[in-house]
């Protein structure tokens, strides 16, 4: 049994500004991500922006003490899953960079993540990048208390697979709050009905990654960069979200 702890008002409320600074971060990228910009740029723009407002990168040393996440945003391009670190590498006209940004505010995290197509992009690509969004907002409209947490997975995968798609398994969604990463455990793929049930109060993020080929995945070196072991790209769209006493309310919003 999940061991999830059901959210304060006062606490929901701290979530929310926390998440607000995450969408704002967003709101600032958006006319940086353009060919010819580096990754390590939009990674500093992001920070600056950060720490300016009061808050703290939430992903900046997460992680193992012997290999802690070096930067503010996981930049994911192209075949990457997720969790890819900044580089120098410059965007080209046709990428797709899936950007994860997380804070902490006033104790609370807010965690947040958005594909980005950089100019005009393959056909295919654009059609995954707009089946991995339909598949969170298909994700989100099954949440309300007594639902369950299959309920997501199944509508993630129901959405996916039947436009050729594939669903990541091995990385999830999962609550969060006073840390990062909390239960309960959110996966992408589910049997609707089964697992825990839903009630008010509680706040997790759902984040389907979707690839364009397999759903297999590889683990570089590094051990943080996460691809798709076929080379074919994958997209990511993440929001944080309270269960309400009629549904759901976005906190990244």
């Amino acid at each position: 049994m999940s061991r999830a702890t059901l959210k304060s008002a006062r606490e929901i409320e701290l979530m929310r500004r926390a998440g607000a600074l995450v969408a704002e971060t967003f709101r600032l990228l958006d006319p940086y991500v353009v060919p010819g910009v580096s990754i390590q740029e939009l990674d500093k723009i992001a920070e600056d922006f950060i720490r300016s407002r009061g808050a703290v990168p939430a992903y900046i040393g997460y992680g193992p003490r012997n290999n802690p996440f070096p930067a503010t945003i996981c930049a994911s391009v192209n075949e990457v899953i997720c969790h890819g670190i900044p580089s120098p590498r410059k965007l080209r006209e046709g990428d797709i960079i899936g950007v994860d940004i997380g804070v902490k505010l006033g104790g609370v995290y807010g965690d947040a993540c958005y594909t980005y197509t950089v100019g005009a992009v393959a056909p295919q690509v654009q059609k995954l990048v707009d089946a991995t969004r339909a598949s969170l907002e298909a994700a989100l409209e099954t949440v309300r208390p007594g639902a369950y947490l299959g309920d997501i997975g199944a509508a993630i995968q129901a959405t996916a697979q039947p436009r050729g798609f594939s669903v990541v398994r091995e990385y999830t969604g999962h609550g969060i709050g006073h840390n990062l990463h909390e239960d309960p455990t959110v996966s992408h793929v589910g049997r609707a009905g089964t697992g825990m049930k839903l009630a008010a109060g509680l706040v997790f993020t759902i984040e389907p990654m979707i690839n364009l080929g397999r759903a297999e995945t590889k683990l570089l070196p590094d051990g943080w960069t996460v691809v798709t072991a076929d080379g074919k790209p994958s997209a990511q769209f993440e929001h944080t979200l309270v269960v309400t006493d009629k549904g759901y309310d976005l906190l990244t919003l």
